[in-house]
């Protein structure tokens, strides 16, 4: 299994665990899995955590957990610890910092960083976050909520009698805290061009000669830099544009105008960081170098989409060779009922069968799930895999009509009735949905096997797999230790992941 196939496990894998399986757990081993995982990774740090190499960049159990931590993973919840659907996850993930890293390195090499639109975009991206950590550090220097003013607030609309919690108190300290930093924001603003000679062009934003204008045209000095229309045509333009539509009673030139000294504001807030050595910020250097790194791989990923682009006839050919791909699965219209018993699903279960209820009232009157009073039970239409195993195993196996269970689910028990079947059928090439799925996975496999290629003849790769093993099971240990409070299962083991290095390998 390659690259291809582990990206659509893990959005499968989700698919199949969110309609069932939402908020299963509880709060308590919510909690509980986020104090593991933190743990975890600052015991990784303190014992050396680079879980794999490739060239000269290092993929750490810190990058590892943080993605898998994230939802963003797979757009929809990840996996609890402990288990082995995480472990698979986990690997995974892991290919795809590898492959990222390959692309990154492969953009060094082909000279992507020096492409201007990659130059540009870092470059506003440094302005925007020195500009932010400059007005932060000026008004967190300055905002300041006394014990006088917590107290003069609680008064004000505090019943005589009223005591100041500490709950109340934490409530009037950052609304004290929040009007004076806007207080300062508007004061900071009204000075922050003081001592600065500006000179504004305002002859040069006329829309007119937009077309014509060269990209060095200066709209304005501010102390000894110029700011030219190339630096900020594109922000100009859509500002206006924006306005336009925004507000029929804004004129485009004034909103043109408004831009730009938004532009000349930043130049100066800019200015005003680099003099405080602010580039030097561990905080500014973090965020940049994420930014870079990360625009740097997706430039040249496009770049190579652009490149792997397909004709229409190769593209035809991709479907044909790739026909299963593209097949509708079966698909089945449920009913269901959910309770918290086997007892009470196999008592309503023979009520049903015997003609003294129907699924509509049973679901009415009995199930717990979320608006079973109003739609009764229906489901609608699910993929095989949508469900949790044991319930997806039943509801595929059903005739239509027929009802199932009682099967279990973290959810509760259920009893589920096929209301209507949609058998597999192969998709049209022509079909315009399909057409663009065939071109998505044609351009995944090839930019695939780009990486594949990359990691076999360009670039080295390492996986300390022991590394990899020990951190697994300190977090499997830890959460064997929490298991009666967390319900958490600890069922990692090397055993496991030996079985999914086969993900490791090209």
């Amino acid at each position: 299994m390659r690259l291809q196939s582990v990206h659509i496990f893990i959005i499968t894998f989700f698919l199949g665990s969110a309609l069932i399986l939402t908020g299963c757990g509880g709060e308590g081993a919510q909690e509980a899995s986020t104090g593991v995982s933190d743990t975890v990774t600052d015991m990784a740090e303190q014992h050396g955590d680079v879980i794999a190499r490739v060239g000269d960049q290092d993929i750490t159990f810190h990058d590892l957990n943080t993605l898998l931590n994230s939802s963003a993973v797979v757009g929809l919840s990840i996996p609890a610890l402990g288990t082995p659907e995480r472990d698979t996850v986990r690997i995974a993930v892991l290919d795809k910092f590898i492959s990222s890293n390959l692309l990154y390195l492969d953009a060094i090499k082909q000279g992507v960083d020096k492409d201007p639109v990659y130059q540009r975009d870092i470059t506003r991206f440094s302005d925007s976050v020195l500009a932010g950590l400059y007005w932060d550090r000026q008004l967190t220097k300055e905002a300041e909520v006394t014990e006088e003013q917590i107290q003069a607030a609680f008064r004000e609309k505090a019943a005589a009698d009223d005591e100041l919690t500490d709950d109340t108190r934490s409530q009037i300290t950052s609304t004290l805290y929040k009007s004076q930093r806007q207080e300062l924001m508007a004061a900071a603003q009204k000075r922050l061009r003081d001592g600065i000679k500006v000179t504004v062009h305002e002859e040069n934003l006329n829309i007119k000669d937009d077309q014509e204008r060269a990209d060095s045209t200066p709209l304005a000095e501010i102390g000894d830099e110029t700011l030219t229309w190339g630096q900020v045509k594109d922000r100009i333009i859509r500002a206006g544009k924006g306005a336009v539509i925004a507000d029929p009673m804004v004129m485009e030139d004034d909103a043109r105008m408004a831009q730009l000294e938004r532009e000349i504001d930043l130049r100066i807030l800019v200015s005003k960081a680099r003099a405080e050595g602010l580039e030097n910020d561990p905080l500014y250097q973090r965020r940049y170098n994420e930014f870079r790194k990360s625009r740097l791989i997706n430039t040249h990923r496009d770049r190579l989409l652009q490149e792997l682009e397909p004709d229409e006839e190769t593209l035809q050919a991709y479907y044909e060779e790739n026909k299963a791909r593209f097949i509708l699965p079966e698909t089945r219209k449920l009913q269901m009922v959910v309770v918290k018993s086997e007892q009470e699903a196999s008592d309503l279960k023979s009520k049903i069968e015997a003609g003294k209820l129907t699924m509509y009232q049973a679901a009415r009157d009995h199930s717990t799930a979320v608006n079973a009073g109003q739609n009764l039970g229906e489901v609608g239409w699910v993929n095989q895999g949508d469900l949790a195993p044991a319930l997806d195993e039943i509801v595929f196996s059903l005739e239509p009509a027929e009802i199932g269970g009682p099967v279990e689910s973290p959810a509760g028990w259920h009893l589920v009735l096929v209301q209507d079947v949609k058998d597999a059928e192969y998709t049209d090439f022509g079909d315009k949905g399909t057409h663009k799925r065939v071109r998505r996975s044609y351009l995944s496999d090839k930019l695939d096997a780009y990486t594949v290629d990359l990691r076999k003849n360009e670039f080295t790769v390492e996986v300390y797999q022991d590394n990899l093993i020990r951190l697994a099971q300190l977090e499997a240990d830890m959460v064997g230790s929490l298991t009666e409070k967390a319900q958490l299962p600890g069922s990692v083991t090397e055993e496991r992941i030996k079985e999914l290095q086969q993900y490791l390998k090209p």
